[in-house]
């Protein structure tokens, strides 16, 4: 289990940070964003995703992860789910991880998320 929040307002120089942390299936995402308030918004609750998916495995982007490896996207009704690089799915069998749960979520000032995963 893994949790994390942000305060969005931490969240700078989106183009930057995009390019740091995204997948390729989530700068895609972020490039259609519209205002810079959507895509802070957008960074904000996939950092909060991605840091609680590196704390459910037990480490904070230390190897075998690496935060551009974990993909947080959503499903034909927006629900997130979580879609591993090809690394860490062998990361996930070695340890025995068959499925995975993600929540994300933003206020007004933060962005939270929660994920589990299941051996």
């Amino acid at each position: 289990i893994g949790t994390d929040i942000v305060e969005i307002d931490r969240i700078k120089d989106v183009s930057k940070l995009a390019q740091r942390i995204l997948s390729e299936s989530e700068r895609f995402i972020f490039r259609n964003l519209g205002s810079e308030i959507e895509k802070q918004n957008f960074l904000a609750k996939q950092w909060a995703g991605k840091e609680a998916m590196a704390k459910a495995f037990g480490t904070v982007f230390k190897s075998p992860i690496s935060i551009n490896e974990i993909s947080l996207l959503g499903d034909s009704i927006g629900k997130p789910y979580f879609k591993p690089s090809k690394k860490l799915i062998k990361t996930m069998d070695d340890l025995g991880i068959s499925k995975s749960h993600v929540s994300l979520a933003d206020e007004k000032n933060y962005a939270i998320a929660f994920a589990v995963l299941e051996k």
